[in-house]
């Protein structure tokens, strides 16, 4: 039989993880996030706890971990906040791994000693402003060789992580030749590569997230990753791990909302008694921790596919879909469970509601999870 129980060690990354969110992010996430100001100091602590080396082996500073123990420690932080943990999320699956899996051995023992100890951030710089899903057709970000050095131009849209200040480099896609997408390492302050403003967005405000151009951005030709032409193909593998990783802090999310409300229900009384004993409250918190759990059940399969070294596309995007579709559901039925309270940026349902909504476009939009499942059952669109 399978058995989704916990082994000793990832229990205690979890009640570790969980002790943290609640006893440090907690109580000063609220604030941060009504600034819109990026978490420095709890990104800091991360670091010194080895969250952000969780899947690395230890000879590059890594926890000699594996990519589920970071799935665990993502669902603990969304529990409490989703900015934080996309943070990490974005850190490790989309920042560092990268260089980990594809890069040279001079770029990994380079450039992964800071980003894993936390010290630095790296971002993936993919999504264009023109192409949204349609990542090959809508790529106009150009790199030609000239000698021993790339020059880059175009812009990209989007991009988490690339605009802190601890953040060293973004890995830029780029078309290298006719139909050849690549993908090279480019340092934040090299002349011509601009950082734009913060965005102003509707949730993940304590999140960095930016614009950026390169306007004859030059580079060293040692800064391409992996292949010369293999960088979408490399990325379409990031992205799978990655939807894993979504997965489980849209589960943390989901949950997160069944929390707040079992706290609320047995404080908050109308017409004479707690609301919690209403037996329309109560059906609908058991519908919200079903969500959740189905949804925990999909990124658990899917990771165990990936960790076993099993074909797991399909399975990521089962559990993308699944996973975010309830954050969504849970989001929306807590803040209705909080009544006016959940209208009210001071309760944290207020920011799951506005946070969950990303989770169905980030990554892979639901429908194109719903292509890829299909497209994985044989069925071929016109």
């Amino acid at each position: 039989m399978i058995d989704f129980t916990l082994t000793d060690e990832q229990e205690e990354l979890r009640r570790t993880v969980e002790r943290f969110a609640r006893e440090t992010v907690a109580p000063v996430i609220g604030d941060l996030y009504e600034r819109g100001e990026f978490p420095y100091e709890i990104v800091a602590k991360m670091g010194e706890m080895g969250l952000f080396g969780l899947p690395y082996p230890e000879v590059y500073g890594g926890m000699g971990g594996d990519y589920f123990a970071l799935c665990l420690a993502l669902e603990e932080l969304a529990r409490v906040d989703s900015s934080v943990a996309v943070t990490l999320e974005a850190g490790v699956s989309l920042g560092s791994m990268p260089i980990y899996r594809f890069g040279t051995d001079e770029q990994r023992a380079e450039l992964l000693p800071r980003l894993l100890s936390g010290e630095r951030l790296a971002a993936f710089g993919l999504t264009e402003p023109g192409g949204g899903t349609d990542v090959p057709g809508g790529m106009r970000t150009t790199a030609r060789l000239d000698g021993d050095q790339w020059v880059i131009n175009g812009s990209k849209c989007f991009i988490t992580n690339s605009g802190t200040d601890i953040t060293a480099f973004v890995t830029v896609t780029a078309l290298t030749g006719d139909g050849e997408i690549s993908t090279i390492i480019v340092p934040n302050g090299t002349p011509g590569f601009t950082v734009g403003k913060s965005y102003s967005k509707v949730g993940w405000s304590s999140s960095d997230t930016h614009e950026l151009s390169f306007d004859e951005v030059t580079v060293p030709a040692a800064n391409l990753v992996g292949e010369r032409g293999r960088g979408y193909a490399q990325f379409l593998r990031i992205l799978d791990e990655g939807r894993i990783a979504i997965a489980a802090l849209s589960v943390g999310l989901a949950q997160g909302c069944v929390d707040e409300c079992l706290r609320y229900v047995r404080e908050r009384s109308a017409f004479g008694r707690e609301i919690g004993r209403y037996q329309a409250i109560q059906f609908k918190i058991a519908d919200m921790e079903v969500r959740a759990h189905t949804a925990r059940l999909a990124y658990y399969a899917a990771a165990a596919r990936l960790l076993a070294g099993q074909p797991f596309k399909k399975e990521a995007s089962i559990a993308k879909l699944v996973a975010s579709n309830a954050a969504m559901d849970n989001a929306r039925d807590a803040t209705q469970i909080f009544g006016g309270y959940g209208f009210m940026n001071e309760y944290a349902v207020g920011r799951f509601y506005r946070d969950a909504k990303i989770l169905e476009v980030g990554e892979g939009t639901s429908e194109v999870q719903r292509m890829l499942i299909a497209r994985a059952l044989g069925m071929l669109s016109a």
